[in-house]
């Protein structure tokens, strides 16, 4: 019985869907990380104004993407904004629209917790040297926050990467959807190939997300001492 569950992971073209599908993943999230990194480091830059005009806009833009789930601004624009305003937005458009505003929000947040961690003489410093407000943050300041922020941003891209998963509530066909199909149409014959098919899946998940995982810890652990 388990023998034939696992077979169905090789009939056909099945296994290389699954890889086609993972790609896709892979894919999305890639784009979304590169968006949300530039976004992230100028908001960031930004947040770290002291005017309550700039900040507040930006912290209730953090905590709407904080408070309400991914999967919730997913349904909301895609079924929701096209309904209302007579829009069309594939499911690919809008995965990667909600993971680079998501993506931003928190990139911008460690971006801008970075660099206030940073001395005060740091910034005092580059006054008394004559540096003006784009050159003490392009000299001074971002090359030291860069370091602190690495190993949070290699976090959240693992993150993304993982929530991904939830691509399939709006039919976008990335490596879950393609499972989940392969499952549908041998489920009758194969009783245990979801075990498979998902068992698989969790290992290109697992092969691509602990090594970020490591490699940010260990990072953690380098800089720190």
């Amino acid at each position: 019985m388990l023998n034939s569950g696992i077979s169905v992971l090789f009939e056909g073209t099945n296994f290389l869907r699954l890889l086609e599908g993972l790609f896709e993943t892979l894919r999305v999230a890639l784009i979304a990380v590169v968006i949300s990194i530039v976004m992230g480091i100028i908001i960031g830059i930004i947040r770290t104004s002291k005017n309550k005009l700039v900040q507040v806009p930006f912290r209730i833009y953090l905590e709407l993407f904080r408070i309400i789930p991914i999967l919730v601004w997913l349904f909301v624009i895609y079924y929701i904004v096209p309904a209302n305003f007579g829009l069309e937005l594939s499911s690919e458009l809008v995965a990667l629209i909600v993971f680079s505003l998501w993506g931003a929000a928190e990139m911008s947040d460690i971006v801008r917790g970075a660099i206030i961690s940073l001395p005060k003489h740091q910034v005092e410093s580059s006054k008394a040297l004559g540096l003006g407000v784009v050159q003490m943050y392009r000299y001074v300041l971002i090359p030291q926050a860069t370091k602190r922020s690495i190993p949070p941003m290699i976090n959240l891209i693992t993150r993304m990467i993982k929530t991904t998963a939830l691509l399939t509530m709006i039919g976008f066909v990335e490596v879950i959807k393609v499972g989940q199909q392969i499952i549908n149409v041998n489920n009758l014959e194969h009783p245990t190939v979801s075990f498979w098919i998902y068992g698989f899946i969790f290992f290109l998940y697992f092969c691509i997300c602990f090594p970020l995982s490591r490699f940010s810890r260990k990072l953690e652990q380098k800089w720190a001492t």
